[in-house]
């Protein structure tokens, strides 16, 4: 059996390797990827494996960044260290769906799960992987409800200049500069925003593109960003995601 796994922890990435070899001492470990820019590489110079062992949320973004620019060839086993995202979906339209930390006994159940699948239902996993990929565009989020005062009211998704975790929360922060703590984790947001229109830039903030006035180059490859409305603080982008973060803007 042989196995990729894309994960930007390496520590998580060798974990999860040395799990699936005591579960299955003849499979081989192709490649560990850290970066939706690194797979992608990976995909188009390598032969398909026969599974993927994918975390949903890499240092670059989601990983379904690596699926809309490779078409599914592999049935994949998706991990994450959340579990508010639209579960009983991948649980549907993959082979399982695991949630961190890993059990030895649940990738083992998942690899017996991926075994026992004929050629055929292979064939429609892997279709119906591709499916959710190309859908998931149609249910991202597009308002949030917040609260001022007493009163309760909805921001559309267009209306929000960034995302920022400050001192514990986190806060919608609009283009007229209002701010409003929200009942979301960068990670959620990640995942419910619509990726052509917001960036995660670091583990602070989320980005509209609308937001962005200003790229500075920066130490070592890095990327100073400045933002409107301002108050956000210094904004670094790490030279990993430099690459991902220019071209996002230039879509």
């Amino acid at each position: 059996m042989k196995t990729i796994i894309i994960e930007d922890e390496a520590f998580a990435a060798d974990a999860l390797e040395n799990m699936l070899l005591k579960i299955r001492p003849q499979a081989e470990v192709l490649a560990k990827l850290e970066s939706i820019e690194e797979s992608v590489e990976w995909f188009h110079k390598n032969e398909f494996p026969d599974l993927v062992l994918c975390d949903i949320h890499l240092s670059d973004g989601s990983s379904f960044g690596i699926f809309k620019q490779i078409e599914v060839k592999s049935p994949v086993i998706f991990t994450t260290a959340y579990d508010q995202y639209a579960i009983e979906a991948f649980k549907v339209n993959s082979v399982d769906y695991l949630l961190k930390p890993i059990r030895k006994e649940e990738l083992e159940q998942a690899i017996i799960k991926y075994e026992g699948l004929k050629q055929n239902s292979l064939s429609e996993e892997i279709q119906n992987i591709q499916n959710l990929i190309c859908n998931s565009s149609s249910s991202k989020k597009s308002r949030f409800m917040v609260k001022s005062g007493q009163v309760i009211k909805t921001i559309p998704s267009e209306e929000v200049a960034y995302f920022l975790a400050e001192e514990g929360v986190v806060l919608l922060v609009t283009f007229e500069g209002n701010r409003y703590v929200i009942n979301y984790t960068l990670d959620q947001l990640e995942q419910l925003l619509d990726e052509k229109m917001f960036f995660r830039a670091n583990r602070q903030l989320i980005a509209n593109i609308d937001s962005i006035k200003e790229v500075q180059p920066y130490f070592k490859g890095r990327l100073h960003v400045v933002l409107e409305p301002g108050n956000a603080g210094e904004q670094i982008i790490s030279s990993n995601k430099a690459a991902s973060f220019k071209n996002w803007l230039d879509l």
